[in-house]
C-alpha cells in the first residue's frame, strides 16, 4: 500500500471510528509504511484520559495510534448517558495531535450491514444494534466536525470489503476538502 498523498505530510495520526477488519488492516499497512503502531488500552486513565497520550506524542517518530478518546465521546453517552471524556480533554488532546504535526483519521463504512438487502435484522436486538451503529455514525461525524476546527481530519471509508475505497485507475482520488476536513473517496 502507497500512502496516500493527503497522508504523508503527517507525522502522527490518530485512528478513530469504525470498528471491524478494514480497521486492522488500515494500521498493519501503516505499520508497513514506518509508523510505529500503538493501541490504547481498553481502559481510560481515571483522573485523566489524555495521559497515556500526551507519553505518546513526546516520542520522536511517526506514529499511527489506534484511539479510543473519541469513541468515548460517542459511545458513553449512548451506552452510559454520559462521557468520562469532557469536550475541554478531547479539543485540548485535537490541539496536542495538530503541534505533533498530525491528523485524525475518521474511519466510516458505508454500505455496511444496516440497511443493506439481505443483512436485515433477525429479532428486536439486531435492531437495537442498526440503530445504536446508525447513532454512533451521527455521533462520530458530529464529533469529527468539532474537532475539525484544532486538528486536521482526514474521513477514510473502508466501504463494505474493510479496505480503503480506491478510485478506479483512470480516474484519479477524489479529494475534498472542508475548512479543515478531508474526505478521500
Amino acid at each position: 500500500m502507497t500512502l496516500p498523498p493527503p497522508l504523508a505530510q503527517y507525522r502522527t495520526l490518530i485512528v478513530e471510528g469504525h470498528e471491524g477488519p478494514g480497521r486492522g488492516r488500515l494500521i498493519a499497512d501503516l505499520a508497513q509504511l514506518g509508523f510505529q503502531v500503538r493501541r490504547m488500552p481498553p481502559f481510560l486513565h481515571h483522573l485523566d484520559p489524555n495521559l497515556p497520550y500526551r507519553e505518546l506524542l513526546a516520542g520522536p517518530d511517526r506514529l499511527a495510534v489506534d484511539g479510543g478518546l473519541v469513541a468515548e465521546l460517542v459511545h458513553g453517552p449512548l451506552r452510559r448517558g454520559r462521557s468520562r471524556v469532557t469536550w475541554i480533554q478531547a479539543l485540548d488532546f485535537a490541539e496536542a495531535v495538530a503541534e505533533r504535526d498530525g491528523a485524525m483519521l475518521h474511519l466510516t463504512a458505508t454500505g455496511r450491514a444496516a440497511g443493506r438487502p439481505g443483512h436485515e435484522p433477525a429479532h428486536e436486538q439486531g435492531c437495537s444494534q442498526a440503530t445504536e451503529a446508525a447513532e454512533a455514525a451521527l455521533a462520530y461525524a458530529r464529533a469529527f466536525r468539532t474537532l475539525a476546527q484544532h486538528v486536521p481530519v482526514v474521513t477514510v471509508d473502508l466501504g463494505e470489503t474493510g479496505r480503503p475505497i480506491r478510485a478506479p485507475a483512470s480516474r484519479p482520488s477524489q479529494v475534498w476538502r472542508n475548512a479543515r476536513q478531508l474526505t478521500i473517496g
